[in-house]
């Protein structure tokens, strides 16, 4: 614990102010730290984002490279502004204009909540001049010669937006997705998967679950957790949600997730948002993936759940708990406690994972080897876990004691 407060404590390296000059959006680039040369983090927007969850993020994904490598700094990208005000795309483009020094040379950036890697972040990045978000970290970690450089950026550039075709993790509904739209929600499933055959020596198949966020990383989660066996009982987005006791079949889900719009769950008998959030929490599940914005998981949430079944957290979202303190708030410390909880950097990595395989010597620019890749190293970093602490709780506490030991990846 003392571990987790010192660096919880430790001031942030470099903290970059931003302040449009054509509208009300401010921002921040918080970087932890520039080990291993850079730093890397997804650029978020929400109006009413500040500086410290900006900060608490960094933190987090600082423990998540330990876990994903490469062996760098944590960073994050925040902008308060409305996600869905039609000036969102010129905000973003004058925000990787006033960060594209550090872009070039030590950060790396990509998609998180609400704002799209494929569609946003590559896009205008690239107009700008950077040849890939994730340009900073190679220059400033891997500090490879042109030719080098060149072959990784191009792997890069074809690997996150790789079409998903392969029969076994390729979504079977009528349109065709990429690496980056699904990767994310993929490793949250495998996570939970590992989890269960590592720490209780069985498979998913009638488990229940509930979803909370039904964006990409939630829709995919539970897209992958219901072709393998689980029924989700329930869903709760930000404009209602759900609920089926009995729990949604592989058939359902798939139709839910084929008819997202907007990052948003489409469905004939959806409820308000006040009658699903009063019922959802005691439906009874086994499985919880809170997968929409952080902080929003609250003690009551979380005593109806244990009440009703609850066995496993698999953290979608980062900082999922509605604590003030950046990782163990008195939350998050009773859930570890209760509950088995794999915790963000562990089952949210697959983006960030994905980075650094596409970086590494060994890659293999196709879908297989992609997904292969993500969920062994969360079965790897789930051995670990067992290794050391072989009960159903204290998980996270265990994970986090681990990262935060290790001055480099812990499996480079």
């Amino acid at each position: 614990m003392e571990l987790i407060k010192k660096f919880e404590a430790q001031a942030p390296e470099i903290v970059f102010e931003w302040n449009d000059s054509e509208s009300e959006a401010r921002g921040w680039v918080v970087i932890n730290s520039l080990k291993g040369g850079a730093a890397g983090g997804g650029t978020r927007m929400r109006k009413g984002l500040t500086k410290e969850e900006v900060l608490s993020l960094a933190k987090t994904m600082e423990i998540k490279f330990a876990i994903a490598g490469p062996p760098i700094g944590g960073a994050k990208s925040g902008i308060d502004f409305d996600p869905t005000d039609p000036r969102k795309v010129e905000v973003l483009t004058r925000w990787y204009k006033a960060i594209k020094p550090l872009l070039k040379n030590y950060y790396g950036t990509g998609g998180d909540l609400n704002v799209d890697e494929k569609e946003e972040v590559i896009p205008i990045t690239h107009s700008l001049g950077i040849e890939h978000p994730q340009e900073g970290v190679l220059v400033g970690h891997y500090a490879p010669d042109e030719a080098t450089k060149a072959q990784k950026i191009n792997n890069l550039q074809r690997g996150v937006v790789l079409p998903v075709t392969s029969e076994s993790i390729a979504p079977k509904i009528k349109n065709t997705l990429t690496v980056s739209d699904l990767i994310t929600g993929y490793g949250v499933a495998e996570a939970v998967k590992h989890y269960y055959s590592v720490f209780r020596g069985s498979d998913l198949d009638g488990k229940r679950a509930i979803i909370q966020g039904w964006g990409n990383v939630g829709a995919s989660a539970a897209y992958y957790l219901a072709l393998n066996g689980v029924k989700i009982v329930g869903i709760i987005d930000r404009n209602g949600g759900v609920l089926n006791a009995e729990g949604f079949g592989f058939q359902t889900i798939r139709e839910f997730f084929e008819n997202k719009s907007q990052n948003s769950l489409v469905a004939t008998d959806m409820m308000d948002y006040a009658e699903v959030n009063e019922k959802i929490w005691s439906i009874g599940a086994e499985i919880f993936v809170p997968a929409a914005a952080s902080r929003l998981v609250t003690e009551q949430h979380l005593d109806q759940m244990v009440a009703t079944g609850l066995e496993v957290i698999s953290s979608g979202a980062n900082v999922p708990f509605a604590d003030e303190e950046i990782f163990f708030g008195p939350i998050a410390t009773k859930a570890d406690s209760l509950v088995s909880i794999i915790p963000d950097f562990i089952a949210n990595c697959g983006m960030a994972r994905t980075f650094a395989y596409l970086m590494s010597d060994e890659a293999q620019v196709n879908d297989q080897a992609i997904f292969s890749d993500v969920s062994n190293r969360i079965l790897m970093a789930i051995k670990k876990c067992f290794e050391v602490n072989q009960s159903l709780v204290g998980i996270m506490r265990s994970a986090y004691q681990l990262a935060l030991s290790s001055h480099k990846s812990l499996f480079l």
